[in-house]
């Protein structure tokens, strides 16, 4: 398997490889389909030992950390190599319990349960991907604490008591100082382990955009590189926003220099006008034409 083989040129500790081998189950021909096929690949070996340690020994993983740590591609490789079913849930304010669980609905004549997400991770032995827990009301995430705790059940109202398969599994994600976050209820912080997510190194970000662009020449590779560490750190100093440190639009910007889209309006499409500020907008152009020439080609950016 490709991610299993990535873990192995990570250098991962081969007793917890070894371990994940005997935890991997094949999963169900009906739902091959959940279980995720990354487009990208989280780097760092210690996050990742760390993570696979804690789902080996049945723990719940908590990932926090700041804008572009990988939280959700770390969470979704996790899910492919346990090769298991994976349900993204999405938090917001207006989720209730039977967002989570399910409800009543009717069909063929009668009324019919209708299971939520966590429904199907408990029966299937599945990863619940709980993005941006911390923007959710603290009573919905209470119907959560049986399952997250040693009991390892779920209390359906009206009907049945679901203990959770082996397998299942729950990782959390959360950006602290984001609109609409709160502080986490403690009960339910105290059901996780937590990995603070750093920073991805220059190492670790000149590997992912070669793996994502491998055409893309080296010298041009390093200078976008050295480009997102030059945001964050006008981010850090407060002379911008964090809506320019986007790692993602980095990579989209890529794309479309592939695409034939020259380097500036690419990497304006990508990341400047994520900023509706005309201010910050010219300071983050000066620090992008200080590493990349905004009239920069395909033919120039990459090999052919």
């Amino acid at each position: 398997m490709v991610m299993l083989s990535f873990l192995k040129e990570e250098g991962i500790n081969p007793v917890l490889l070894e371990e994940l081998e005997r935890f991997r189950e094949d999963c169900p021909p009906e739902l091959a389909g959940r279980v995720p096929a990354p487009q990208f690949h989280y780097y760092g070996r210690e996050v990742w030992e760390q993570a696979l340690a804690a789902l080996l020994c049945g723990k719940n993983l908590l990932l926090t950390g700041g804008k572009a740590t990988g939280k959700n591609v770390l969470a979704e490789n996790l899910a492919t190599v346990f090769c298991r079913p994976a349900w993204n849930i999405s938090f917001h304010v207006n989720l209730d319990a039977s967002g989570l669980i399910g409800m009543d609905t009717f069909a063929d004549g009668r009324v019919q349960f209708r299971p939520g997400p966590v429904y199907l991770c408990a029966r299937h032995g599945g990863f619940g991907i709980l993005d941006e827990i911390n923007m959710a009301k603290n009573e919905a995430l209470a119907v959560l604490h049986a399952v997250l705790d040693f009991r390892r059940a779920l209390d359906v109202p009206g009907y049945e008591r679901l203990p959770l398969a082996p397998a299942t599994r729950f990782i959390a994600t959360m950006n602290y100082g984001y609109a609409g976050t709160r502080e986490l209820n403690e009960a339910l912080a105290s059901r996780f382990v937590v990995i603070q997510m750093p920073a991805i190194s220059l190492e670790n970000l000149d590997r992912l955009l070669e793996r994502r662009c491998p055409a893309l020449k080296k010298k041009y590779r390093q200078q976008l590189g050295q480009l997102f560490f030059d945001l964050q750190k006008k981010c850090e100093g407060g002379e911008i926003s964090t809506k320019a440190l986007d790692l993602r639009g980095l990579l989209d910007a890529l794309e479309l220099m592939a695409a034939g889209v020259p380097s500036g309006p690419a990497l304006d499409m990508g990341i400047t006008n994520k900023t509706f500020d005309s201010y910050e907008q010219g300071l983050i152009r000066d620090v992008m034409a200080a590493r990349v020439s905004p009239r920069l080609t395909r033919g120039e950016l990459f090999d052919p």
